[in-house]
């Protein structure tokens, strides 16, 4: 059963999603390429964690909320292994165009 306190917590991570989508959406268009990688990376990791909440499942950690989310989600085919290898694709990218010094998007 999902209480009103899980639903607050997913709202508020999908509101942090679409924020985060939403600012992606204005850096692209900005050419500020390496922080809309960052932004849609966060897009998705805020709505993972508000996916997890509705089973009852939280991290703040990134590898632990894309494990959870493979074995929550894609695992038992709710999702299926593309959204998992999207998810592991925008994560190394914004690692990279966040900490590599010279990476080009």
């Amino acid at each position: 059963m999902i209480t009103e306190n899980i639903q607050a917590l997913v709202a508020y991570r999908l509101e942090q999603a679409d924020e985060s989508l939403d600012a992606a959406r204005i850096l692209l268009d900005r050419t500020l390429d390496r922080s809309a990688v960052n932004r849609a990376y966060y897009a998705m990791f805020y709505a993972v964690l508000a996916l997890l909440a509705t089973r009852k499942r939280e991290t703040s950690k990134h590898g632990g909320a894309i494990s959870l989310f493979d074995k929550e989600f894609v695992k038992p085919g709710t999702f299926t292994k593309d959204f998992s290898r999207w998810l592991h694709d925008a994560f190394d990218l914004r690692q990279r165009s966040d900490y590599v010094r010279d990476f080009k998007v």
